[in-house]
């Protein structure tokens, strides 16, 4: 760990490989795998702690190898600082550390914040915590505790509930509200305890066409899970991240049908009757979060007129956003149609998040350092 307010030497040039897009990490778990597949060994940098500004939350990370990076903290001198200091952890074959950087006095960055970054190596070695930490996530409230000791990191999974006041309270705090925490145990070790479940809104997108193409690239970089539908062999790109899911179904109608409650679809087939069929299918379950439609306002009322004529409800078709957009944005571009939606899901969401959201006041302290208070 750094002493405090020792000033930090001019970053090198460190950079990723040449040729990737710098996006953030969305499913490290999946992402660590896949890199581990091209890398030796990769050093996970978690932003553990954040007191005050920083250019990201408390939890994003990335990860550093060798020769490629994936993911990202935030951007300038901070994550220069991170990938160096990692790619020195590879050099060393050490098995972690924390640095504890002043963002303003140490980095020149206007935030102004105190950050910690919990830095930790991972090889082919610890594939078997790795799959087990993501069976974990994908059953239910999970948490990984992460322990830095002389002799490497020591990791376990934590699922159960219970009454004491220790790990096993943890999975029983609400996803949204848990940050990770990062703490020294009884016998002076650093202890990283964080959610491996990640609760984000779900979102299917039917249509890869060239408005599609260019939403998709939107929505696979927003903490979203993307289901991505087109019946047409062949549309889908070859390079999507690993967190995006493809269904080429030749019923898009009847692949719906298996997407649970309080999803948010987005609807732009090749097919205008396939619109209909999709709309009209998800209208009469009724049971989703939000249902954008790509169109005119012709479009609009045509659909309208027939689904009422199919015995559908006003409420129920009054819940068919189309057009969908943002107001405002005149060009037909692709990727302006795109910024539109995206804007308009992005609102909703934050909409309904708001709309749902417990009482801060009344939220109890589960043993994360959780929104409401700020406390442990």
């Amino acid at each position: 760990m750094n002493p405090q307010g020792a000033p930090c030497p001019a970053p090198q040039p460190v950079a990723p490989a040449v040729g990737t897009w710098l996006r953030p990490l969305g499913d490290w778990l999946a992402a660590l795998c896949d890199l581990l597949e091209r890398e030796p060994a990769v050093v996970r940098v978690v932003l553990a702690q954040v007191r005050g500004s920083a250019p990201r939350e408390a939890g994003v990370g990335m990860l550093v190898g060798a020769r490629q990076v994936a993911g990202t903290i935030g951007g300038g001198r901070l994550e220069w600082e991170a990938i160096g200091a990692a790619r020195g952890l590879l050099d060393r074959a050490a098995a972690g550390e924390i640095r504890r950087l002043v963002l303003g006095a140490e980095l020149g960055q206007c935030c102004g914040g105190v950050v910690e970054l919990w830095m930790e190596r991972y090889s082919g070695a610890d594939r078997g915590i790795l799959a087990a930490a993501r069976r974990a996530a994908q059953a239910g409230a999970a948490v990984l505790v992460s322990t830095l000791t002389p002799r490497g990191v020591e990791r376990s999974i934590v699922r159960e509930t219970g009454r004491a006041a220790d790990a096993n309270r943890l999975p029983g705090a609400p996803c949204t509200l848990t940050v990770p925490r990062l703490e020294r145990d009884a016998a002076g070790r650093s202890v990283l305890r964080e959610r491996l479940d990640q609760d984000l809104p779900a979102v299917w997108l039917v249509g890869a066409g060239h408005v599609g193409q260019a939403l998709a690239r939107i929505l696979m970089d927003l903490p979203l899970r993307l289901t991505w539908i087109d019946p047409r062999p062949g549309v889908f790109p070859a390079d999507l991240p690993v967190a995006v899911r493809t269904l080429a179904a030749a019923d898009p109608v009847q692949g719906l049908a298996a997407a649970p409650p309080g999803g948010r679809f987005l609807v732009m087939s090749h097919s205008h009757a396939l619109d209909y069929a999709i709309c009209r299918a998800l209208l009469h379950r009724n049971d989703f979060a939000s249902l954008g439609l790509i169109g005119s306002a012709s479009k609009s009322a045509r659909f309208r007129a027939r689904l009422a004529r199919d015995g559908l409800g006003a409420d129920a078709i009054a819940r068919l956003v189309c057009p969908i957009g943002i107001d405002g944005i005149g060009s037909k571009w692709p990727a302006a149609i795109a910024v539109g939606v995206a804007a308009q899901l992005l609102r909703e969401i934050g909409a309904g998040a708001a709309d749902s959201e417990p009482r801060r006041s009344a939220m109890p302290c589960t043993g994360f350092a959780c929104e409401s208070c700020g406390s442990p």
